[in-house]
């Protein structure tokens, strides 16, 4: 499958590589060269420096043989322009968009783009609609995001409040088995269970090792 990504930060790096590490031919787009070492060594396919709703870019990238497109810089409209582009102009019939501000969403879903609201996870949701044409929704406030992980073995035997970070991370809900519950402070997590929590966007580094891969 051939597709375009637009953007190379957390999530565009992180989409991009799982994306080609299946073997897929990825072309990422961003303004700023230096973003690219975010790809690291694993990352084969090919970079472009410019504006991902340039049309000169975008034919450089091979758009019109795109099969999946995905503008995920940190910038609503450039994601908007871009997609827009990409849809009408080149005809790409699988168009994505991420979406920073919930109050754009009715914009986002009158022109009828598939996106993803937040910035957790995005990537890998993202990964599973280019994949499937569909995942789970994902959203954030501000810069407080609302995630749900399968949790690592890293947390296997770590209590609530061992990993808790008061006001940047705090965990709402265990899934474990059949069963759903609130947590309190002392409870014992697992590798396995899947959480939901809220968590600041600068605290995601640090929590980041108890989500599975």
């Amino acid at each position: 499958m051939n597709v375009i990504v637009v953007g190379c930060g957390r999530v565009g790096s992180q989409l991009s590589t799982l994306l080609s590490v299946e073997g897929h031919n990825v072309v990422v787009i961003d303004k700023n060269a230096e973003a690219f070492k975010r790809l690291g060594t694993i990352f084969n396919g090919v970079t472009i420096k410019g504006l991902g709703f340039d049309e000169d870019v975008l034919e450089e990238a091979g758009i019109r043989d795109a099969d999946a497109f995905a503008a995920v810089t940190n910038l609503d409209n450039t994601n908007l322009m871009a997609a827009e582009v990409a849809r009408k102009l080149f005809g790409v019939k699988h168009v994505m968009a991420r979406l920073y501000n919930p109050l754009r969403e009715r914009t986002y879903q009158q022109l009828g783009l598939d996106y993803v609201c937040g910035t957790t996870l995005v990537a890998e949701v993202l990964h599973e609609k280019i994949k499937a044409g569909h995942g789970h929704h994902v959203t954030a406030l501000g810069d407080v995001e609302l995630i749900q992980f399968k949790a690592s073995d890293a947390i296997e035997g770590k209590r609530v409040a061992d990993i808790e970070i008061l006001r940047r991370f705090r965990i709402a809900a265990i899934s474990r088995g059949d069963e759903m519950f609130v947590p309190e402070p002392e409870a014992v997590l697992h590798a396995g269970d899947i959480v939901m929590a809220s968590v600041k966007e600068e605290a995601f580094g640090k929590i980041e090792r108890y989500m599975e891969e």
